[in-house]
């Protein structure tokens, strides 16, 4: 899981991408003791007329990163990527809300962004190599980079990197690899960094700490319609298909039945033909499947011999790995599990691990 390369460290230059955070911060302090010709570059991915919360957001990362580039005395510059951002990810985002699926932008906005844009905009400022404060670690070895688990597995990231290109991967580094995030927090105490204690951003970033439903509406048109249970029966009025998500139970607003427990209520399926939110009352056995197939199916590295293969999957990013069969056809994973798993949901991303560590890659959930 090393991250040295073979390039002699005098002078080569990384550029790594500084968020205000204190991961990003951390990382920078670490190539900058390694010796490194260090440049920190901050990305703005999102602008619009009334930004509210987002935009007082974005002043303060980018007031908390040119701190610590100033305090590790290295050069930072800030470059706006928002034309890029909703060209290749939010109108994705759009798009797939619209088929009543459940993006998830960040995701992509590595493969489009981070490691697209952001890496041609550095190879300008003469960087041998990009870096990020990503938890996870490389291998390089016949058939490209390989991207595997970081140390910390509470807070390693590959899910958010499934979909990177394995050419995208050849020249970065990522130096929180081998560390806990307790020591990270440490290293940005002791070296005095401004971003030691910050809270960590959480939820999708262009939406930030805005109101979800509100955010939404200004982009698509709410179609309000019924809610009914599984048997047809009208039970209530949603807001719009495009506010839910299989699974869910909070916010439904389905209550006084009799016989029928309201906390106990969770969406099945959408009906976008008829614009229904079918629903039930119970333990969610509908929710539970043996199987999912996947479409844009992208493997990293060199591909496991076989088309059928033993490995673990992952259908979100706070899930443990599951034990599982993948089948690689023609682009795409069809995936049987050991044990039936609850609201794969579709448009979400199915990451697959193998040899106790690698990811092996993703596909969007269909």
């Amino acid at each position: 899981m090393n991250n040295v390369h073979n390039l002699s460290k005098k002078k080569a230059r990384v550029v790594v991408g500084v968020s205000g955070g204190v991961d990003s911060s951390v990382a920078a302090e670490l190539l900058k003791e390694q010796g490194y010709d260090v440049i920190g570059l901050f990305m703005n991915n999102w602008e619009e007329e009334d930004e509210g919360d987002s935009a007082c957001s974005a002043a303060s990362d980018w007031q908390d990163a040119r701190a610590v580039c100033a305090s590790l005395d290295i050069p930072v510059y800030a470059v706006n990527f928002a034309a890029e951002y909703r060209d290749r990810v939010f109108s994705y985002f759009l798009k797939e809300y619209k088929r009543g699926r459940t993006p998830n932008p960040d995701v992509l906005c590595n493969r489009e962004i981070k490691f697209g844009p952001f890496a041609d905009y550095a190879k300008k400022l003469g960087a041998d190599f990009i870096a990020t404060g990503h938890y996870c670690a490389l291998k390089h070895a016949d058939g490209g980079a390989q991207l595997w688990e970081s140390a910390d597995k509470s807070k390693d990231q590959t899910y958010f990197l499934n979909q990177v290109r394995t050419s995208q991967l050849e020249n970065v580094i990522f130096p929180l690899a081998n560390l806990q995030k307790g020591e990270v927090r440490e290293i940005a105490e002791r070296k005095g960094l401004v971003t030691a204690r910050k809270k960590d951003s959480t939820g999708i970033c262009f939406i930030g700490e805005r109101n979800f439903k509100k955010f939404l509406s200004a982009y698509l048109p709410a179609k309000p319609g019924k809610i009914v249970d599984v048997h047809g029966k009208e039970l209530g009025r949603h807001d719009g298909l495009m506010y839910y998500t299989l699974g869910q139970r909070r916010g439904l607003g389905i209550g006084g039945i009799a016989g029928e427990n309201a906390s106990r209520w969770f969406v099945v399926r959408k009906d976008l033909e008829k614009n229904e939110l079918i629903v039930k009352c119970g333990e969610g056995e509908e929710l539970m499947s043996d199987s999912l197939d996947t479409e844009e199916l992208n493997i990293i590295g060199k591909p496991v011999a076989e088309n059928k293969f033993r490995c673990k999957v992952k259908t979100r990013y706070r899930q443990p790995a599951q034990n599982a069969t993948a089948f690689l056809h023609d682009g795409r994973a069809h995936i049987e599990f050991d044990s039936p798993q609850r609201a794969v949901t579709p448009g979400q991303y199915a990451v697959i691990y193998v040899d106790d560590g690698r990811c092996l890659g993703g596909g969007v959930i269909k």
